[in-house]
C-alpha cells in the first residue's frame, strides 16, 4: 500500500527518480538527494508507514538488517568511510521531514562537519529511574504472529 501524496511512495512506484542502492520485495535503499556526506543512503519500507510504530516488529528488524548491509557496503565502497551513522527521525519533533519511515545511513570521516548537539550531562539516578518507570508503563507486547512490512 502506498500513499499517492507521499514523496517516498512516489520513489517506490517510480514516479520520482532515485539512485537505487538496493531493492527487494519489501525495502528500497537509495541515495539521499541532500546528503550529509557523500554516500548518504536512505532505507525505506515499500509499504507506507508514517512512523516506526506503524511497522510490525519483523518489518522494523528487517529495516535495520538492510541498513546494516548498506553500512557494510559503504565501508567496502571506496568512498571515504571511517565510520557509519544510522539516524531515524520518528515524528516531526524528532526532525522527521518526510512522513514515511526512513533510516539514514551515511559514512563518516574526521572533520566531515556533521554533529549532533545536545545537553550531554550525567543525570541523577532518581531521574533515570523515574524515566525508566515511565517507559516500562508504555511497554507493549507485539501481537502474536506479527510479521512482514506492516
Amino acid at each position: 500500500m502506498t500513499d499517492a501524496a507521499c514523496t517516498f511512495c512516489r520513489v517506490v512506484d517510480g514516479t520520482l527518480e532515485s539512485s537505487v542502492v538496493h531493492e527487494d520485495d519489501d525495502f528500497l535503499a537509495f541515495m539521499d538527494i541532500q546528503p550529509v556526506t557523500r554516500g548518504h543512503v536512505l532505507v525505506i519500507p515499500k509499504h507506507h508507514a508514517t512512523v516506526l510504530g506503524e511497522l510490525d516488529e519483523d518489518a522494523g528488524a528487517a529495516l535495520f538488517r538492510v541498513a546494516q548491509r548498506v553500512a557494510a557496503a559503504l565501508r567496502r565502497s571506496g568512498l571515504p568511510c571511517d565510520g557509519v551513522n544510522m539516524f531515524l527521525a520518528d515524528g516531526e519533533a524528532a526532525f522527521q521531514e518526510v512522513p514515511h519511515v526512513h533510516l539514514h545511513v551515511f559514512p563518516r570521516t574526521p572533520g566531515d562537519g556533521f554533529r549532533i548537539d545536545a545537553d550531554w550531562y550525567v543525570r541523577p539516578r532518581d531521574e533515570l529511574d523515574e524515566a525508566a518507570a515511565a517507559v516500562r508503563s508504555g511497554w507493549s507486547t507485539p501481537a502474536a504472529g506479527s510479521s512482514g512490512a506492516g
